[in-house]
């Protein structure tokens, strides 16, 4: 084996904890894969048998490697990419960087290291990518500002992600020199808390950016448009003119804005991010109208608006985004009919979210053309009118979809599949009574929430296709009449809150066959008789099914008629023998019953038993017929007995 010159040993925890000896004579190696195994060795010692060959791949990722690297030891001079993620190495971010003088790649994530970038990092003058996120870098803050960084300036890097690692203090401006050749650059989940000098990014390549959960403030620098996916998520960021309106086809696709401190009116220039796919601006201090111009954003494909305070009414541009799966403008100050042309023109839409504005009149019926709609949410609206009835067109609730296509839809899970990166949103679903943030498990979620609106009329019968239903919420309107009988055919559903409207009659008896039932509020409506008997709908809390005057029976405390009797408790305390009147049910003494029972029962024994004793013939005709059976028997038995017995001896 010493002619190898790749050898690839990943994924094979079979091989123990201590890395093969014969590696170290393998002196043609040029590419090593040991990666995602189960070494617990010091990574010293492993580095030192290697340290004569002319290695230019080595991959020591996921495994459990300890101690920490030296300043001492024989250089790897050929070595050009070297992964290290995954380990438990620890200890200062070690100086002995230049035993690998000709390192392109150099990837130490999801360590234990500490202490401050070296300056002998500054000396890997062939370094492009570098990964030191997720470590523990922050225990030597005082030394950890971002001007360490400075050794880098001379350097062509292209990757650099030290995310998640408590560095502090502000990006310098000449931070800046080493943007234009990049592709990836992570400074995500740290302290820094600085304005943004301006990225120079070349805009001919596919390149991501993520400042996502630091403390950055103040504008976002036109030149960051230039990025394909933009992160700037969980900051104070207030200006957003001078990135929308300054620059020119913008090579943006994605832009996360959410929780920060943009405030005013909203930029009517969108038209220069012609590409833009993504677009999430929840959770900021946004006001005025939405800017017609976002209908020129064509390709748009996943637009979240919520929890800001717009006003006026959806502008009709948007109909022109047909790629449109995601629309959220939910807990705005918008007001107007709801468009008819959502159902029209958005027909890929999969989340649509409307809640908590100040939306009036009817739903149109042009909706129950989103055979895609997988939540649909119009709650807490002024909405009246009657429940569409075509409701069943919504084909995604109506039958399983395919799982692969499901899987890669645009959603609220979302997958924006370009150049290989995601995008992974979320939404606040009011998930059994109480409000979610939900994420990754969003696409496979089937909801219609209707709720706190001024709905009227019967619950439509067609509800009761939607067999892929997992939550519906219709809670708090004017709805009347029956729940649907065949109800019980949602079988998959999770949350179902008819409370607070008018509806009447019985609980359909079907509904004790919905097996997965965790949430059920049937409470302040009209409805009566008896709670159908199942463990699912018994173990609900009576409050469930409070003010409904006419409802009986477990778990609550008022009987039904029958049951008082049934349970061995007289009709009436007096002794009367007339019949007592209690919620509108009469009792009946039951003591005649039970008489007639015991009087059927002796004489139907006597009848038989009796003629048995007195008649010899029909005695004699009988025990001659039970032995004759018993007969019957023995010769099946010893049949088939000897059957078995011959298959088992061949």
């Amino acid at each position: 084996m010493t002619c190898l010159t790749d050898l690839d040993f990943s994924r094979n925890i079979v091989l123990g904890n201590k890395i093969p000896k014969f590696l170290g004579n393998l002196t043609n190696l040029q590419t090593l894969d040991l990666s995602d195994n189960n070494f617990n060795e010091t990574l010293q010692d492993l580095l030192e048998s290697l340290s004569g060959h002319s290695l230019k791949t080595l991959d020591l990722s996921w495994n459990q490697l300890g101690g920490s690297i030296f300043d001492d030891g024989k250089k790897l001079l050929s070595l050009r990419e070297l992964n290290l993620d995954e380990n438990l190495l620890e200890g200062p971010l070690p100086n002995c960087l230049s035993r690998f003088p000709n390192v392109v790649t150099l990837e130490l994530s999801r360590n234990q290291l500490t202490g401050s970038l070296t300056e002998n990092i500054g000396k890997l003058q062939n370094l492009e990518r570098l990964d030191l996120s997720h470590n523990s870098l922050s225990g030597v803050v005082s030394q950890l500002h971002f001007q360490k960084l400075s050794k880098l300036k001379p350097l062509d890097i292209s990757y650099l992600d030290i995310s998640n690692s408590g560095i502090s203090g502000a990006i310098p401006h000449w931070f800046s020199d080493l943007t234009f050749k990049m592709v990836y650059l992570n400074l995500s989940f740290n302290l820094m808390n600085s304005t943004l000098p301006n990225f120079p990014l070349m805009s001919d390549n596919y390149r991501l950016v993520d400042l996502s959960s630091n403390q950055f403030h103040g504008p976002i620098p036109s030149s960051l448009s230039n990025a394909t996916y933009l992160y700037l998520s969980d900051n104070k960021f207030t200006g957003l003119r001078s990135f929308l309106c300054d620059v020119r086809d913008g090579a943006t696709v994605l832009l996360d804005l959410s929780n920060n401190l943009l405030f005013g009116s909203l930029p009517d220039c969108w038209w220069n991010l012609k590409y833009l796919t993504v677009l999430n601006l929840e959770n900021n201090e946004l006001f005025g109208v939405i800017p017609r111009s976002l209908g020129l954003v064509h390709r748009i494909a996943f637009l979240n608006l919520r929890h800001n305070n717009f006003s006026g009414s959806l502008p009709s541009s948007l109909k022109s985004c047909t790629q449109l799966g995601v629309l959220d403008v939910g807990e705005n100050n918008l007001v107007g009919e709801i468009p008819s042309w959502i159902g029209e023109r958005l027909i890929n839409l999969v989340f649509l979210s409307l809640k908590s504005n100040r939306f009036f009149g009817n739903i149109p019926s042009n909706l129950c053309h989103l055979q895609s709609i997988q939540i649909l949410d119009l709650s807490m609206n002024d909405i009246s009118g009657s429940i569409p009835s075509c409701i069943d067109n919504f084909t995604s609730m109506v039958q399983k979809l395919n799982q692969e296509v499901t899987s890669i839809s645009i959603f609220a899970s979302i997958s924006i599949y370009d150049g290989g990166e995601g995008y992974e949103s979320n939404a606040m679903i009011v998930w059994k009574g109480v409000e979610y943030e939900y994420k990754k498990i969003l696409g496979l979620l089937r909801i219609i929430d209707l709720s706190s609106n001024r709905l009227f009329g019967e619950i439509p019968k067609e509800f009761v296709n939607l067999v892929e239903l997992v939550q519906l919420n219709l809670s708090r309107n004017n709805l009347s009449g029956v729940i649907p009988e065949k109800i019980g055919k949602l079988n998959k559903l999770e949350s179902l809150d008819l409370s607070h409207n008018k509806l009447s009659g019985n609980i359909p008896v079907s509904l004790a066959e919905v097996s997965f039932l965790q949430y059920l509020d049937f409470s302040d409506n009209q409805l009566s008789g008896r709670i159908p008997t199942s463990t699912q709908l018994q173990s609900f809390n009576a409050s469930v099914y409070a003010e409904n005057l006419g409802l009986c029976g477990k778990p609550l405390d008022i009987l039904c008629p029958g049951d008082e009797t049934l349970n061995g408790t007289p009709p009436n305390s007096g002794g009367d023998d007339e019949s007592n009147v209690e919620d509108g049910g009469e009792w009946f003494d039951m003591s005649w019953l039970r008489m007639g029972i015991g009087v059927g029962f002796a004489v139907g024994f006597c009848g038989v038993c009796g003629n048995l004793l007195l008649n010899a013939s029909w005695r004699l005709a009988y025990f001659r017929l039970l032995d004759n059976f018993g007969d019957f028997l023995y010769v099946i038995i010893a049949v088939k007995w000897a059957t078995i017995k011959r298959r088992f001896s061949n």
